[in-house]
């Protein structure tokens, strides 16, 4: 397959009163078209605004974002514009990103609007159905308000006005994290539904392992604004090679009361401030691994099988039979 989209050594630092705060620094990784992108990783490693950078929402520090091979950083306004309208994002609150005064029809209808997209009143009422279908929407709530409607209708809705402009590309910032367990297994359908019907690819932004392993082609696991580990969905399961991957895979909770002894690599400590970040590698201060050679310099991604990456020294004892067993659901 080829690549769609493309990111080289991406960064974004916020400056603030307490001195540079490096969000994202120095990612690099590529999206095939018509697969996903997991992304995981702790609150606050950087994982939304690596998201909200692709689509330049956000202003970038450096690096490069390449879509179909052009340079998104450099395009102009006109060229933006026709960006925007293949790259579109569906937010994690499906409440606070829709305008409530504003019905599920005209949520729906304004990509449309704004981008001219349809000649008269009789093809917008047309189009805001048929997206209302695709996604199970009844009919019936082309007239309701958000606050009317509980959170899995409120997300259908967010992908219906991604999806309005038949875009290419979706950043999808923990679509189902503020949903119910089963309403979470609805929109995951529906959006892997989408995908096979539309040959959609997807960044998919989440903390939850488990939702991860279950829609993504590759995942990317990333640490205080670095990216310390990629691979296969499969493989990165199977065979995670970063200490901080294996305590991830590690903390998900197993439903067998027969394991409850099992073995668990807890963390220790907590993670260090982005804004006065720890010499030579991040991780080093709470892994049980790390020796000298951590803190002389930045530990780059090196590939360690075919596509799999970590950002780890090669000599890193391999994870223990609990965490394995974990970790696939054995």
């Amino acid at each position: 397959m080829s690549v769609l989209l493309e990111t080289r050594n991406l960064s974004k630092v916020f400056h603030t009163p307490a001195g540079p705060l490096r969000a994202v620094d120095g990612v690099t990784l590529s999206l095939r078209a018509g697969t996903t992108l997991g992304v995981v990783g702790e609150s606050g490693c950087g994982k939304s605004t690596l998201g909200r950078l692709m689509l330049r929402l956000l202003p970038a520090t450096g690096g490069e974002i390449l879509f179909d091979g052009e340079d998104v950083l450099a395009m102009g306004p006109r060229a933006l514009n026709r960006f925007r309208r293949q790259a579109q994002i569906i937010f994690q609150d499906p409440y606070a990103s829709l305008n409530p005064r504003l019905t599920v029809g005209e949520i729906i209808a304004e990509p449309l609007l704004v981008n001219r997209i349809c000649r008269s009143r009789s093809d917008l009422r047309a189009e805001i159905f048929r997206m209302m279908d695709l996604v199970g929407l009844a009919d019936r709530l082309v007239n309701s308000y958000p606050h009317e409607l509980d959170g899995g209708r409120r997300q259908r809705i967010g992908v219906a006005r991604a999806l309005v402009l038949n875009p290419r590309f979706l950043v999808c910032d923990e679509p189902v994290s503020a949903l119910d367990v089963s309403i979470q297994a609805q929109i995951l359908n529906l959006l892997m539904d989408l995908q096979g019907q539309f040959g959609l690819t997807y960044l998919f932004i989440t903390h939850d392992l488990s939702v991860v392993k279950h829609i993504s082609s590759e995942i990317a696991v990333m640490y205080l604004g670095t990216c310390v580990e990629m691979a296969g969905a499969g493989e990165l399961f199977r065979r995670p090679l970063h200490p901080y991957t294996r305590a991830l895979l590690g903390a998900i909770p197993v439903p067998d009361l027969s394991r409850r002894g099992q073995a668990m690599e807890v963390l220790p400590g907590e993670v260090s401030s982005p804004i006065d970040l720890p010499p030579g590698c991040r991780f080093h201060a709470r892994c049980r691994y790390a020796r000298a050679a951590c803190l002389e310099r930045d530990i780059p991604l090196t590939q360690r099988g075919d596509g799999h990456f970590v950002a780890c020294l090669p000599d890193t004892p391999p994870p223990g039979p609990a965490i394995a067993r974990r970790a696939s659901g054995a």
